[in-house]
């Protein structure tokens, strides 16, 4: 007769089953997803010294970039920044350079996925403090009070649970689903234009999310090859009425007024291969996925890959596009498809602060000054994909921007500790998602999150309560903008110096909406007339009163030693005595890399922001808060 073990023998088998089915690891820094953001997130924060761990879904780095097969960058291609502009410089390595890879016109920069795979895989394994686990999925947040402390995954391997322990996590799901999952407040779909204040035409608020979209990477096996493929299940040509100009039954119905070879060279990449993201009546979808299950997403997914198949036989049929067919060497998937699908929207983080479309618009009129607190930029247009729902307003009113930068407080929760966010669940508005979504952007807000990260564990502080001023100077010596101007590339011998006074707001650059790359201009080799510069105190600063007269070096000077003064700067220089600071500058005018030093010759804007990074220091003696509000109390504006 078989008999039952003693109670403690029985509670000890029990607990070897436990850890037979469950694994607990520790880290400091944990990064939910090797995406985008996330994968850059994880570089910024193990270089840091910081140990590091990525949890991916997929077998790939990269996201959207490279296992969603949208290797086409939208945007940034003159604001080369942090990892982003690594990462290209790599793609120009790998292909031979910029003119190789503008190969499609929706971008500057084309590359095939596993490339990008492969450069970002390339890029994490410098990385002695960085440890990445592929195949790991996200099922639940561990969640301690107020205070996420880790995360549950199913290792799809060998479909155990697996308990990730970290000091900060990192929500870089496609999704926002770790911010779900602890109960951190987010938002999903469009605002009412009264709520957000945006002028965008949207009479009420409403659940809706842009289309999404699963790519297809098509390769040309010869002129001679034919490659078409079965005929479709459920395949009617009619489905893509109005993809361009030879398909389309009546004018009211054309979605994108090109021929079909210019929709196919859309996103043509290099070595023969074209990715197949086309918007205007292709393979774009309405799917809602965020607030499904895992279950129900596999089904969303192949529905998705089902229309998908439907636009590459039409276009093998309809226009002759026979020679071209799923590339064969570009994803490790059975069906040739890529790894995810393309997701435009997930949910968003409801944050310290809301970045909104008049920040972007006009940042230098708001009540918040939420450019002085930039860790990320971006130039490209707000574009939102809602073809594919005919419930959704088709006809929204966006602002004109220019380029723009995302402020820290976008990525931290408003209450909850433990957590940041990075890819496309930051603090934004529905609007301004249709620009901070983008790549080159999505890889720099990452590198923010990884950076402000780091600083948590080594400062032993929440999220909240790491110096705004902190993070920025980390993204500068990481090669980063924090500030989103066009004419003043790092190259430029006083790119530090005008970056950081320009997040002091003394200095103002110059929006211009243009086309699809957006500008901000600091003009740093004009003159400045008086009303030009903001000065951050109300009292007790050398300013002339002709406003309208250029402000000459001797003017400049003058200025800089009261504003030091003013500020109570902590600087080896004689704030207190004119003359003597007027010595000082003179003799280091030089050695600032500065010429011709004339007391009565007008000052550069540059000039002056030179002057002022090297002996007021205002970046640092004017700390801000996340809205942008300096920090100390007294006599400031």
């Amino acid at each position: 007769m078989f008999k039952l073990p003693s109670y403690p023998v029985l509670l000890l088998l029990l607990a070897l089953t436990a850890c037979s089915s469950s694994h607990t690891l520790h880290t400091d820094v944990l990064v939910v997803g090797g995406g985008t953001g996330g994968t850059a997130a994880g570089i910024q924060s193990a270089r840091m010294g910081v140990q590091t761990t990525i949890a991916e879904q997929s077998t790939w780095l990269g996201g959207m970039l490279s296992a969603a097969g949208v290797s086409a960058f939208d945007g940034n291609h003159n604001m080369p920044s942090g990892i982003w502009s690594e990462f290209r410089a790599q793609v120009y390595k790998v292909y031979g350079g910029p003119s190789k890879v503008a190969t499609g016109w929706v971008s500057n920069t084309h590359f095939e996925p596993h490339v990008g795979d492969s450069i970002l895989k390339q890029m994490a394994a410098k990385e002695s403090r960085l440890k990445i686990y592929y195949r790991y999925r996200f099922t639940q947040a561990i969640v301690k009070g107020n205070t996420v402390v880790g995360a549950v995954f199913t290792d799809e391997a060998s479909g155990k649970n697996i308990r990730i322990m970290a000091k900060q996590v990192i929500d870089a799901t496609e999704l926002g689903d770790v911010m779900a999952s602890a109960g951190v407040p987010s938002d999903m779909g469009m605002e009412a234009s009264a709520l957000t204040g945006e002028n965008v035409q949207v009479p009420e608020s409403n659940d809706i999310i842009q289309d999404m979209t699963y790519v297809a990477i098509l390769k040309d096996y010869g002129a001679a090859a034919d490659c078409t493929i079965v005929k479709p299940a459920n395949y009617d040509p009619m489905e893509f009425d109005g993809c361009c100009n030879e398909f389309c039954s009546t004018p009211s119905k054309l979605a994108s007024n090109v021929d079909a070879k210019k929709m196919l060279d859309y996103g043509k990449l290099p070595n023969g291969k074209y990715m197949i993201n086309w918007p205007g009546k292709g393979n774009d979808i309405y799917i809602n996925m965020i607030p499904m299950n895992h279950t129900e997403r596999l089904a969303a997914i192949e529905t998705a890959k089902a229309k998908t198949m439907r636009f590459v036989y039409f276009l093998q049929t309809q226009f002759g596009f026979k020679n071209l067919a799923l590339a064969d060497d570009e994803f490790p998937t059975a069906d040739k498809l890529p790894l995810m699908p393309y997701h435009r929207e997930g949910r968003r983080l409801q944050g310290l602060v809301r970045f909104k479309v008049q920040h972007i618009s006009a940042p230098f009129v708001q009540s918040q000054a939420l450019y002085r607190t930039g860790v990320s930029v971006g130039d490209y247009p707000i574009d939102h994909h809602h073809r594919e729902n005919t419930q959704a307003p088709q006809h929204l009113g966006f602002y004109p921007v220019p380029s723009f930068n995302v402020p820290l407080g976008a990525l931290i929760p408003a209450k909850h500790d433990g957590l940041l966010v990075a890819e496309k669940g930051i603090s934004v508005s529905n609007v301004v998602n249709g620009t901070t979504r983008l790549q080159p952007c999505v890889m720099l807000t990452g590198q923010a999150a990884g950076a402000t990260a780091a600083w948590t564990v080594k400062q032993k502080l929440q999220p909240r309560a790491v110096a705004v001023r902190t993070v920025q100077e980390t993204l500068l010596k990481a090669g980063a903008y924090i500030m989103p101007y066009y004419d003043v590339k790092p190259t430029h011998p006083h790119f530090i110096a005008i970056q950081k006074i320009g997040a002091s707001g003394i200095l103002r650059g110059k929006g211009e909406p243009f086309q699809w790359a957006n500008r901000t201009w600091f003009y740093p080799d004009t003159t400045i007339n008086v009303e030009e510069i903001y000065p951050p105190v109300k009292e007790g600063l050398v300013l002339p009163a002709a406003t309208k007269a250029l402000l000459t070096i001797e003017q400049a000077i003058a200025f800089s030693a009261s504003l030091g003064k003013a500020l109570n700067a902590r600087n080896s220089f004689s704030f207190t005595n004119p003359s003597a600071f007027a010595q000082e500058v003179e003799a280091a005018w030089g050695k600032w890399g500065l010429q011709q030093f004339q007391y009565t010759r007008p000052v550069t804007r540059a000039e002056l922001a030179v002057l002022l990074y090297h002996t007021v220091d205002p970046f640092n003696a004017l700390q801000v808060n996340h809205t942008g509000d300096f920090v100390k109390p007294n006599n400031y504006n």
